[in-house]
């Protein structure tokens, strides 16, 4: 069995610093997180894919400490792909490796994949599904909207103070409300932590202004950035999906699936919300790691 202790250790990619979680030895599993989370989610994963013979690393994403806050101030889904590959390349990762992402992870993982074929050779995306469906709820379905009500209130300054107001109670409402009935102690302490500095908290805010708002976007990553808003990757890919997600409704969940080609997989986790890996651990480990040993 292998070596399943979880540690941590930094790199530099794609002229960013990045802490990251590690865990086993062998072909290379990204795993990648998503907002209001960190590298941490992946702490029941991790020795799972350890187990299945994978050198796994869950980096912290940019902006999120101990990861670096990047020097250009860009968090566009293009540019959280191209980290993705560059972690790839800098890990020393084969065209055996796999991917894994959750929220925003789940975009950055498909651009990933989209960006670098050759790179990975299954995807395994969650709580944010493959396609344009999630993008067109905007202006097609108004109970979605209303959930994202959160991403519009993101673009104004006063986020700023009010979401790391109160010790982040802003934070503990959003979990509560897409994961209903999930403790998240364990959780929201370590997402506080990463986010406690105000230049980490607006760069994780700076994740929804560079997509809806007027965040920095890099001119030279169009072409991806375009690609990306309604491409899905050819490799074999996995979507998981909690049926109690309060962030993101089952309907658009079914408006993907109407528009994905057949490589791509959808998966319905029961009895659990938004952070599925972390309410149903032995139900999502065991998706994911037969997914990727098929």
């Amino acid at each position: 069995m292998a070596e399943t202790k979880i540690t941590m250790d930094c790199i530099a990619a794609n002229n960013t610093e990045f802490s990251y979680l590690e865990c086993g030895s062998g072909k290379l599993a990204l795993l990648l997180h998503g907002f209001p989370d960190t590298a941490q989610t992946w702490r029941h994963l991790m020795p799972q894919l350890a187990n299945a013979g994978y050198r796994v690393v869950a980096p912290f994403m940019r902006g999120y400490a101990p990861s670096a806050v990047p020097t250009d101030g860009c968090y566009q889904t293009a540019m959280l792909a191209r980290d993705a590959n560059a972690l790839h390349e800098e890990l020393g990762g084969d065209g055996d490796a796999v991917i894994i992402g959750h929220d925003w992870g789940a975009p950055s993982v498909y651009g990933a994949a989209i960006d670098a074929p050759s790179r990975w050779k299954k995807v395994v995306g969650m709580a944010v599904p493959p396609t344009a469906a999630f993008g067109l709820a905007f202006v097609q379905n108004l109970e979605q909207l209303k959930r994202s009500w959160y991403m519009f209130f993101f673009q104004h300054g006063l986020a700023d103070l009010v979401v790391g107001a109160n010790n982040h109670a802003y934070i503990e409402m959003l979990w509560r409300d897409w994961s209903p009935g999930y403790d998240a102690s364990f959780d929201l302490d370590g997402v506080k932590k990463s986010l406690a500095d105000p230049k980490n908290l607006q760069a994780a805010l700076g994740y929804y202004r560079a997509t809806l708002g007027d965040g920095y976007r890099d001119p030279s990553l169009k072409a991806l950035q375009d690609q990306m808003g309604s491409a899905v990757p050819t490799q074999p890919l996995l979507y998981l999906h909690g049926a109690n997600d309060g962030c993101i409704g089952a309907e658009v969940v079914e408006a993907a699936k109407s528009m994905s080609p057949a490589n791509v997989k959808f998966a319905i986790v029961k009895d659990a919300g938004h952070f599925l890996q972390l309410e149903q651990p032995e139900k999502v480990n065991k998706l994911i790691c037969d997914f990727i040993a098929g």
